[in-house]
Formats: structure tokens, C-alpha cells, sequence
């Protein structure tokens, strides 16, 4: 089993890498304007969480999903022929609300400040 900071790299890794993917060469439409927000690798290296979204926020998140669900395979293939793993992790998708829920906390500490 790889140590934590072994997998901290290799998440890092899937992170720099899947990112420029999706702007670079994903050509499918319900990918555009997404970003990578986090990958979590189990300590077996079987799967690899993706947290992603999107500019648009919560609206797209099922169109987005099913986009990277179709292209999970595609994406895993590239991904494991330019990070160097015995046995690349399968990719599972998630919607990360973080950056809404950050935008709706920025917008009530507004709100107060404005109130003084």
C-alpha cells in the first residue's frame, strides 16, 4: 500500500492532469467550462473520487455528469498512459456544491457588511 503522501501526489497528479484534459481535449459540450475541484484515491488505488464544477453552478450538474460518465473511459485511458501506476483507478464522478455554498456565504458576509 502507498503512503499517504505517495497518494497525495498521485491525486494531485489526476488533478493537473484530468483538468487539462477537459480544457484541451474533451470535445464534448456538456464539458465545457468545468473545472476539477478535488480527487480523493482510495488507499488501493481502485478508484479515484473526481469532485468537479461548473461556472453555471448546480443547474448543469446532471448534464455534466452523464458527460463524464460517457467519457470515464476515454478519460481513464489517457490519464493512465501519462501518470505512471501499475494499475490505474477507475474514475468515479461527483458534483462538488463547495464553490456555490462559498458564493452564498461571500454574499450574506456582504449583506452584513452593507447592514453597518
Amino acid at each position: 500500500m502507498p503512503s499517504g503522501i505517495r497518494i497525495k501526489r498521485i491525486e494531485d497528479r489526476i488533478r493537473q492532469d484530468l483538468s487539462e484534459l477537459l480544457i484541451r481535449e474533451v470535445n464534448d459540450p456538456r464539458l465545457h467550462q468545468i473545472f476539477v475541484t478535488d480527487v480523493k484515491v482510495d488507499r488501493e488505488l481502485a478508484f479515484a473520487d473526481v469532485y468537479v464544477s461548473a461556472v453555471e453552478g448546480a443547474s448543469r450538474s446532471a448534464e455534466i455528469l452523464t458527460g463524464l460518465e460517457s467519457a470515464a473511459g476515454f478519460l481513464r485511458r489517457i490519464l493512465a498512459a501519462r501518470v505512471e501506476l501499475r494499475a490505474f483507478p477507475k474514475l468515479r464522478f461527483h458534483w462538488d456544491p463547495t464553490p456555490e455554498n462559498a458564493d452564498h456565504i461571500e454574499k450574506i458576509l456582504a449583506g452584513l457588511r452593507d447592514k453597518k
